[in-house]
C-alpha cells in the first residue's frame, strides 16, 4: 500500500542547492581531496551567503565572487563560471539553510589563518557594490562567530572599508 511513496534504492534525484555545489566544486578540482573540496564548497557557499545578506545579489558582487572563486588553486575559468552558475540559480538556499552548515565545514577544518582569509574576503564581497548595508554586517559578524573567530577579527577585516558602512552615513 505504501510502497509507492518509498524511493526506490535505484532511484536517483537531482542534487540541488548545496549538494550540487559540493558536486561542482568536486569535478572542477578533481585532483583536490575530500577535506579541500569541502573546504572550497564552504568558502563558495560563503559567498553566496554574503553576496545575498541584503536580498540582492548584484553584478558587482557576483563579479567579486568570480574573482575569489579564481584564486582557487587548480580552479579553471570554466570551473569558476560552474560554481558562480550554482550560486546564482540556488542563492537562496545556499544563503538562508546552509550557511550554518559552511561555518562548520571551516569551523573543523581550516586553520585559524584561513578563517581570518576567509573573512577578509567576505568583507571586501560586501563592499563591493559601494556599500556594507546593515544587513550584510549582520550576516558578517555571525559568521565570524560561527567561525570561531572573535570581534577584534572582525574589526580588524572591516577596518578597510568602514566608510562605506552605511548606517554610519
Amino acid at each position: 500500500m505504501f510502497g509507492k511513496f518509498l524511493k526506490r534504492a535505484g532511484d536517483k534525484e537531482s542534487l540541488q542547492g548545496a549538494e550540487q555545489l559540493v558536486a561542482v566544486v568536486r569535478r572542477e578540482l578533481q585532483s583536490a581531496d575530500e577535506e579541500s573540496v569541502q573546504v572550497v564548497a564552504a568558502i563558495a557557499g560563503l559567498l553566496g551567503v554574503v553576496a545575498y545578506a541584503d536580498r540582492d545579489y548584484s553584478r558587482a558582487e557576483e563579479d567579486r565572487v568570480r574573482e575569489e572563486l579564481s584564486r582557487v588553486h587548480g580552479m579553471t575559468a570554466s570551473g569558476v563560471t560552474a560554481i558562480s552558475a550554482v550560486l546564482r540559480e540556488h542563492v537562496l538556499e545556499v544563503a538562508t539553510v546552509q550557511a550554518s552548515r559552511y561555518c562548520r565545514t571551516l569551523r573543523e577544518l581550516a586553520d585559524p589563518e584561513l578563517k581570518r582569509d576567509v573573512l577578509q574576503v567576505l568583507v571586501d564581497l560586501a563592499a563591493a557594490d559601494g556599500e556594507i548595508s546593515h544587513a550584510e554586517v549582520n550576516v558578517l559578524r555571525q559568521t565570524a562567530q560561527a567561525l570561531g573567530l572573535d570581534q577584534s577579527d572582525y574589526n580588524a577585516a572591516q577596518a578597510a572599508h568602514r566608510d562605506k558602512l552605511s548606517f554610519l552615513r
